[in-house]
């Protein structure tokens, strides 16, 4: 697996002195809520996913999600989420659960006794698309209730 970022949250870039775009919190804010106010477009190929500059760009966007490429050199977000037990891990899947189902846009779930993770890509383009960043962001939303 190949991972992108160096340094999974704001917060870390910014102790690692590296400039980031959005890095105050109400910079950050806003540019999250440009992809909360998003709908998910139905994607059944024939879009080019999109390449590295425009994964970081959009990786700004979301914060502590890792881009990483598959074996088939498909890149994909994911973000591993805690939790006290097994109940709460179960009700945040069946929030990701309708989010996903309003989205039309489903990520793959695994999850257990205090965890979740979410791995999220376009399969149709084999790669990451505004729908990934999209689906991400409203997911961060959620944990954050």
């Amino acid at each position: 697996m190949y991972i992108i970022s160096g340094h999974s949250s704001v917060v870390e870039r910014l102790v690692a002195n590296e400039k980031v775009e959005g890095s105050t919190p109400f910079a950050r804010s806003k540019i999250m809520n440009d992809l909360l106010n998003k709908k998910c477009v139905p994607c059944e190929g024939g879009v080019t996913p999109f390449d590295i500059s425009e994964i970081h760009l959009y990786q700004k966007k979301v914060d502590g999600w890792d881009v990483k490429k598959d074996e088939k050199n498909v890149y994909y977000l994911e973000k591993k989420f805690s939790f006290k037990n097994f109940l709460e891990s179960q009700k945040f899947i069946n929030l990701v659960g309708k989010i996903s189902e309003d989205e039309g846009h489903h990520p793959d779930i695994t999850f257990g006794w205090g965890y979740a993770k979410i791995h999220i890509t376009t399969h149709a383009i084999e790669g990451l698309s505004e729908n990934d960043f999209i689906l991400a962001a409203k997911i961060d939303k959620e944990a954050s209730v």
